[in-house]
């Protein structure tokens, strides 16, 4: 069972990945109206994923009192401790390959686990372009030192609902592959 904030952007992802705006299972971004997440806001951020580069585009308050400073600009891993970004690199990209949500279960520092961090991939502008829209949910009270700037230990990551996306498959004809 998921945090209720994790939850809530899980389905308002669902939602609008049935809408009439989506590609490849995909939403577009212009979908999704900021005030949906309502007081989650200040614990969000949107990413621009263009290759393996993800780089902050906005970020909210909270976060950024989390971090100790601004994230626009930023890359996502400014976010995690170095052990974490493979794991949280193979979340995006799954959220992307698959369509579909995916949450990491994160600690602060190198602490226990005390945060879900869920990804959810969006249309980007061009080709090869998406966007990642992320939202922070303490599961605990966390008691932390202020003006210390904060990084996330991942520890697991888990892809929610179906695919919307299928796997791939080679084809054949005559003996040769086309696809």
């Amino acid at each position: 069972m998921f945090h209720p904030d994790t939850q809530a952007l899980i389905d308002l992802w669902t939602a609008l990945s049935r809408g009439e705006a989506v590609r490849a299972g995909l939403p577009a971004r212009a979908a999704l109206r900021p005030d949906a997440l309502g007081p989650r806001l200040t614990r969000a951020f949107l990413a621009e994923r263009s290759d393996d580069d993800l780089r902050i585009r906005l970020a909210g308050d909270w976060l950024e009192a989390f971090h100790d400073g601004p994230l626009t600009g930023a890359t996502l891993s400014a976010m995690w401790r170095a052990g974490s970004i493979a794991m949280v690199g193979a979340a995006v990209r799954q959220s992307v390959r698959e369509a579909r949500p995916v949450v990491i279960v994160a600690g602060v520092d190198a602490g226990h686990a005390a945060l879900e961090v869920t990804v959810t991939a969006f249309q980007g502008a061009g080709a090869g372009q998406e966007l990642i829209l992320g939202l922070v949910a303490p599961t605990a009270t966390l008691t932390l030192p202020a003006h210390t700037p904060h990084r996330l230990s991942a520890r697991m990551s888990m892809a929610v609902g179906d695919p919307a996306r299928p796997r791939l498959a080679l084809a054949a004809l005559d003996g040769r592959r086309i696809a």
